[in-house]
């Protein structure tokens, strides 16, 4: 029978390290108040906050959730009779989302205590033609305000999609399509807010065309609908080793706050100031829960994130894209997660058998990952063509394929990210394998940038980096 061998207590170091950074973080946010609230250094303390907070409750409440049902087993190792608690992403997602409801007064402290008639401009002296009743409420940016509700309402409906994932099991084609639904308000506020459909042609096409720019109309929000789907799912389909899920999703986080600092480190003030300021503050909470959930997910893991991280992580990176308005610099990064689906494809769509979960296999003998294999029967052969295809993608080493003595095949690997490194690679620790991933996504995340900001000069007039202001 499987036991239970999870520590549910903080040991003294723990506890006085996580107290510590709770008293520094809580004391700079106090300080913020002397100020004109400072949002950026006060998201810096309540991300720090939010880490406190969510490593002490993942080890508080895994017993909770294995009582529950929520647990299972490390198939991926040796000595595997204990349960470990599932879902702790959900602990992430709801202290994310709760940090972003303490951090409104912050985000908006400026606009309410001192662009208000009711705040700290009471005593300036004001013509009789701008007096009015009650609150100046027509200078508060209730765009911005409308925003930033927006995002966390599709926080919340992406986060209960991953819970009823963990909860219920659900299926692929009853689940597919709900982060579309959760990008609703997102949509509807980029329509109201901003409303801009048109992208901007290469140098090479615009003489073709006669314009530089070409209006995508309704096709612009189908576009942002579809990337709402894929980016969770895609979080989700490259997964199944201690940490790859939540390593994978710093990394992201980690290059597009760098993406953001570069618009705030520029020597004028840029256009695009605000709209990276907006990012930073869903970004840095993000990487405080992610990096908790990574201590106690990392190889040998002692908590598994489940199906709410993968999805609540994907919507974070839709939500600051399409309201911060770089959705298509966030494809750039998501370049592992395009390849693991595109290569994914055959079996994800049925044209090659796929068994419930293609994880490694892990081999009890050596320790070490291999890749999971499909198995062919004999009365069970691939179609012709598909034949054909499985032996091209073997002679391109894409692929592994074992054939029987009269040359039929016998097995394939299965089609993943993780298993065609295993191929490329050979067999290896999963926490080895899980660091080369993870180093794979930031070295072409980096270069994605280096695309974005430089190469992109080749086809396109200017980089939106180095526009300046008109003022």
């Amino acid at each position: 029978m499987p036991t239970t061998a999870q520590s549910t207590h903080l040991s003294n170091a723990e506890t006085l390290n996580l107290t510590c950074l709770t008293l520094a973080c809580a004391a700079v946010l106090v300080q913020t108040f002397d100020g004109e609230g400072e949002p950026l250094i006060a998201v810096l303390a309540l991300s720090g906050l939010a880490f406190a907070s969510t490593y002490a409750m993942i080890r508080w409440l895994g017993p909770t959730f294995i009582k529950a049902g929520l647990k299972g087993r490390d198939l991926s190792k040796v000595n595997n009779s204990h349960y470990i608690p599932e879902c702790m992403g959900a602990i992430c997602a709801v202290v994310f989302i709760l940090t972003l409801i303490v951090f409104l007064p912050f985000a908006f402290f400026k606009d309410i205590v001192v662009a208000t008639s009711g705040g700290g401009n009471r005593d300036v002296v004001k013509n009789v033609e701008y007096v009015q009743q009650g609150r100046l409420l027509h200078r508060f940016p209730h765009n911005k305000l409308a925003s930033f509700l927006s995002a966390i309402i599709s926080l919340q409906s992406i986060t209960l999609l991953g819970i009823g994932d963990d909860l219920f099991d659900i299926r692929w084609r009853h689940k597919f399509f709900i982060p579309a639904f959760a990008s609703i308000p997102l949509l509807v506020i980029y329509f109201i807010d901003f409303g801009v459909t048109s992208i901007v042609l290469p140098t090479f096409l615009q003489p073709y065309v006669g314009r530089e720019l070409f209006d995508l109309g309704a096709l612009y929000y189908v576009y942002m609908s579809a990337f709402s789907i894929f980016s969770p799912n895609s979080i989700n389909i490259l997964a199944g080793i201690n940490g790859i899920e939540v390593s994978q999703s710093i990394v992201i986080a980690l290059l597009l706050a760098f993406n953001d600092a570069l618009y705030l480190l520029t020597p004028y003030p840029h256009p695009a100031m605000d709209s990276h300021l907006f990012s930073l503050y869903f970004l840095l909470p993000f990487l405080g829960v992610s990096f908790a959930l990574l201590i106690h997910n990392w190889y040998p893991a002692r908590a598994f994130c489940g199906d709410t991280y993968c999805y609540f992580a994907g919507m974070v990176f839709v939500v600051v894209s399409i309201l911060g308005h770089f959705s298509k610099t966030l494809i750039l990064l998501l370049v592992p997660q395009i390849f693991n689906f595109v290569y994914s494809t055959p079996q994800l769509f049925g044209l090659i058998p796929c068994p419930r979960h293609r994880l490694p296999h892990f081999n009890a003998r050596t320790g070490l990952l291999e890749p999971s294999v499909t198995k062919w029967e004999e009365d069970k052969q691939p179609r012709p063509i598909i034949e054909k295809v499985l032996r091209l993608l073997a002679q391109f080493k894409l692929l592994r394929l074992k054939k029987d003595k009269e040359g039929r095949i016998a097995e394939t690997s299965n089609f993943t990210i993780l298993n065609l490194w295993l191929v490329w690679r050979g067999p290896m620790r999963e926490d080895r394998l899980a660091m080369e991933i993870t180093a794979i996504q930031a070295v072409l995340g980096l270069f994605g940038l280096f695309v974005r900001h430089r190469l992109a000069l080749l086809i396109f007039r200017e980089d939106n980096l180095n526009i300046t202001t008109s003022v």
